[in-house]
């Protein structure tokens, strides 16, 4: 009896345990594909998968609104966005136009030196545990979104239909 309790409580832990390392992992692969494959619309669809792979970390650590929007607005949306952008923009995707540039190097040591400044100020920090009840569900961030933050979340909306708008503009203005 006290045997199986022992693998009930390991399976309780190593389930979503393992699930969350297997989407971190798919998550690092993917993000990495992202900015280092030549071909934009397989960086796009590694962008989707590496999003996607995010709004599964969300659901291990139990913030299904998150990972619900994370499913909606940035693949739903902004990746056919990308999508469109370089369906627009022909020449981007020609073979012919070079991808990259000589700043390889200097890029890959930029990011190291800030990786490793963000890394040290984040392990500095002092981190202080909230406890507040989680209240909240779906449907009052509803309310509170069309209801007191009403003018923020249109204002949002209006200028991501300007920045489409734009980018169509630009996309178009070759032919």
């Amino acid at each position: 009896m006290k045997m199986m309790m022992n693998i009930d409580a390991i399976c309780s832990w190593l389930l979503p345990n393992m699930a969350f390392f297997i989407l971190a992992v798919i998550g690092i692969v993917c993000g990495v594909l992202v900015v280092t494959v030549r071909n934009l619309v397989h960086a796009v669809l590694f962008l989707a998968v590496f999003l996607l792979s995010v709004a599964g970390l969300f659901i291990t650590l139990n913030a299904e609104f998150l990972a619900i929007i994370q499913v909606f607005i940035f693949v739903g949306a902004i990746v056919v966005l990308f999508m469109f952008l370089i369906m627009l923009t022909y020449r981007v995707s020609d073979m012919a136009v070079p991808q990259g540039n000589k700043l390889k190097g200097v890029a890959i040591v930029t990011s190291s030196v800030l990786f490793c400044l963000i890394f040290y100020i984040l392990k500095a920090m002092k981190w202080n545990e909230v406890s507040v009840p989680i209240t909240g569900d779906i449907s009052q961030i509803g309310k509170l979104l069309l209801g007191q933050f009403v003018l923020p979340f249109e204002l949002v909306s209006f200028v991501l239909l300007v920045a489409l708008i734009g980018a169509i503009v630009i996309g178009r203005k070759g032919e």
